[in-house]
């Protein structure tokens, strides 16, 4: 099967390692170094022997794949797509395992609304050591749903990364799982970019705990507003269970601000900032930790 993988981060490396396994793999990244180094040295993990797979700059050289991976920053996925709008097979399923909300609607506005896309939450976690190079942290659990294609084309795509090592399933309702890690995104990532430390910081220290706590909290009580039925009964014990399995990982946001870029506190805390608007329940917690971030993004921009 043909794959394509939009975004040669962590994550997007760890998942086309496994993929690779069986199937002709093409990565499409915009840092030349990266590509050069992918193709010249395959893709590594675990330090497992490297994997062969094609990486180009290029979207017109994944616009024959059978699915199409997003691995993007939510920030930048309307910008990665649009080349891709009008060019893609028909049959060819689109998947978004990305953080927080509004990824959907990005692609839709992208490839248009008549696509076979699915979307999904995954716990998976890897830490990138050099281009084309990366560890895994722990075994996680991928949920996917559709938002388009219909319910074999999920099986499918479940199917295709159980085959891979990865474990997957899917959900008739993907909004209770998209909204779980929403959550924990919500809660761990912008307490550990602030204070540039792993996700560990969540656990080892009382007030960032505290803080993180608050987050969890407040980002279910919006859930429960606007009835998404969340997959865990405690919404702090789900993101302690999270950090256990990250402890060490300095998560993608870390690196955003680490290296003086933007974020996607928009759409993970401003994104529940916004839904609490909507469903008239205040979200103190969430709406100042954006704006903390925000602050922070423009003081390294000046």
């Amino acid at each position: 099967m043909k794959i394509g993988i939009v975004g040669a981060g962590a994550i997007g490396t760890l998942f086309a390692f496994r993929l690779a396994q069986a199937n002709d793999v093409t990565l499409l990244e915009i840092r030349r170094d990266v590509v050069e180094a992918i193709n010249a040295d395959g893709i590594r993990l675990d330090g497992e022997a490297p994997r062969g797979v094609r990486a180009t700059s290029e979207a017109r050289d994944l616009f024959g794949s059978d699915v199409l991976f997003v691995f993007v920053r939510a920030t930048d996925t309307l910008r990665a797509l649009r080349p891709f709008a009008g060019e893609l097979r028909t049959a060819c399923a689109i998947v978004s395992l990305q953080n927080g909300l509004g990824n959907e609607e990005a692609i839709k506005t992208a490839l248009g609304s008549h696509i076979a896309l699915t979307i999904g939450a995954t716990t998976e976690s890897s830490l990138a050591l050099g281009p084309g190079t990366a560890r895994r942290i722990g075994i996680g659990q991928t949920v996917i749903g559709s938002a388009g294609a219909g319910p074999e084309t999920c099986v499918r795509i479940a199917k295709l990364l159980d085959d891979a090592g990865i474990r997957a399933s899917t959900a008739y309702d993907i909004r209770p799982h998209l909204w779980g890690k929403l959550i924990a995104n919500a809660a761990i990532n912008p307490v550990a970019a602030l204070l540039d430390r792993t996700n560990g910081i969540v656990l080892s220290d009382a007030n960032a705990g505290e803080i993180a706590r608050s987050l969890a909290q407040e980002a279910a009580t919006v859930a429960n507003a606007v009835r998404i039925p969340l997959p865990f009964p405690d919404p702090w014990s789900y993101v302690r269970s999270i950090v256990e399995q990250t402890f060490d990982l300095r998560n993608s946001m870390v690196h955003d601000l680490a290296g003086g870029g933007r974020t996607e506190i928009d759409f993970i805390n401003g994104a529940i900032v916004a839904t609490g608007r909507r469903a008239a329940v205040p979200t103190p917690y969430n709406e100042t930790i954006v704006r903390f971030v925000k602050a922070r993004e423009a003081a390294l921009a000046g």
